[in-house]
């Protein structure tokens, strides 16, 4: 019985020390509960009117940004591929070519001296022609190689950015990226 009277008299004593150094602090126990109290409603507030359309801004903004970098790998593969059937093109213009060449040489040789004389003239001009028109196709899938190239910049551009670029903004763009791939 005596340990009750002795813990009774301790815990009055703590309340006592604890009172005595709330008051030394300048704590005020009605104006600590007002102040828990308007810190849990400005808590409750930022967190549901600030804290989650932050986070569901950067939600969106991180799903833009995945989407940029796959339409960028799309793009990249578009391309590689596009290089690959230029240099098809390339290859197949040079074996055609190169056989008519063999044709007119295995004719001429065949022919009278005069007639060889006619047939390497004629091959020279196969030769010319076939050149030329290699020449054209490599020009022509140069220049809408980067036609494309712009048009995919542009567009990838655009989705990255998320705004409508202007007629200007295109062909600045497009020019670019000609002149970089030239170099």
């Amino acid at each position: 019985m005596n340990q009750f009277i002795m813990l009774g008299s301790i815990g009055g004593d703590l309340a006592d020390m604890g009172k005595s150094t709330a008051r030394t602090f300048g704590v005020d126990g009605p104006h600590l509960i007002a102040q828990i109290i308007s810190f849990c409603i400005v808590a409750f507030l930022l967190q549901r009117f600030a804290y989650k359309p932050v986070v569901a801004m950067l939600e969106e903004r991180r799903r833009r940004i995945e989407e940029g970098l796959a339409n960028a790998e799309k793009i990249k593969q578009e391309l590689a591929s596009a290089q690959v059937k230029a240099q098809e093109i390339l290859t197949q213009a040079n074996t055609q070519a190169n056989k008519a060449i063999e044709d007119a040489r295995a004719a001429a040789s065949k022919v009278q001296e005069s007639e060889t004389q006619k047939a390497i003239a004629a091959a020279e001009q196969i030769i010319a022609k076939a050149r030329e028109a290699a020449a054209a196709d490599h020009a022509r899938m140069l220049a809408e190689l980067k036609r494309e190239v712009g048009r995919l910049v542009v567009q990838t551009t655009a989705t990255v950015t998320g705004k409508v670029l202007t007629a200007d903004d295109q062909k600045r763009l497009a020019d670019e990226t000609a002149k970089q791939l030239v170099r």
